[in-house]
């Protein structure tokens, strides 16, 4: 009996996983589709990562997890202390991106990726600053919710450990590429998408500490600042 119930539950693993890995790679694509290849506007995006980025993981969490949002991601595990971590990861991503674009400045056509901006996303210096505290705030908090809050701890909380840094960083990384693909020649993309791979697997790792996606969440929002500081500052 004690086995059959360790079968069982070894079956429910397989299953959760399995369901995370094939929705989130489908809502990746179908974003990709709608972003790359329908060329739709930002808010028409906006509305599609939002949904596709909270309905899977509510399906798991309320449909086979059976349980409530908040334990499901663990909300109420929260430990002050351990924030401080996201925050100082935060403050040396800050270094690092500016540190990074500085040396590749040279290298970026920065008025190419302002009409790439313009042309695709209807993004210009007027709605800049609110794009900007969009992606800061809210992009930051469904990027999180998904790549960490849903990829990553289930799976590391099922036992794959390894799986669930390689593969929520692999997609968080590869997800990202539509939005620079047209910006840099390829030797620039390959270094943007390792960097993105080491940033979802340190992230990763910070949430371990508390088991849910708050902390990663806080060094999010401060990389956001750095960035949408240097799109200001030098796009328009």
């Amino acid at each position: 009996m004690l086995n059959t119930m360790k079968d069982i539950k070894k079956k429910q693993k397989y299953l959760f996983v399995g369901y995370i890995i094939l929705s989130s790679i489908l809502c990746a694509t179908i974003l990709f589709t709608v972003e790359q290849i329908l060329m739709v506007d930002y808010l028409t995006k906006t509305v599609s990562k939002v949904i596709l980025f909270t309905i899977c993981p509510l399906i798991l969490i309320k449909g086979l997890m059976k349980t409530t949002l908040r334990e499901g991601l663990n909300i109420e595990l929260v430990d002050r202390k351990t924030l401080g971590l996201g925050i100082a990861l935060g403050a040396f991503a800050v270094a690092i991106l500016f540190g990074t674009f500085m040396f590749l400045r040279r290298y970026i056509d920065m008025p190419a990726i302002a009409l790439d901006l313009s042309n695709k996303s209807k993004v210009t210096a007027g709605n800049y600053l609110f794009v900007g505290g969009y992606l800061t705030i809210v992009n930051s908090f469904l990027e999180e919710f998904f790549f960490r809050g849903y990829i990553f701890i289930n799976i590391y909380k099922c036992g794959f450990k390894k799986l669930a840094y390689i593969f929520s960083s692999a997609l968080f990384a590869l997800y990202h590429i539509g939005i620079f693909k047209s910006w840099f020649n390829m030797e620039l993309i390959i270094l943007c998408l390792l960097g993105l791979f080491i940033t979802g697997v340190v992230l990763s790792y910070v949430d371990t500490k508390s088991h849910n996606f708050l902390n990663s969440w806080v060094t999010h929002i401060m990389a956001n600042i750095a960035i949408v500081f240097i799109g200001y500052k030098f796009l328009f």
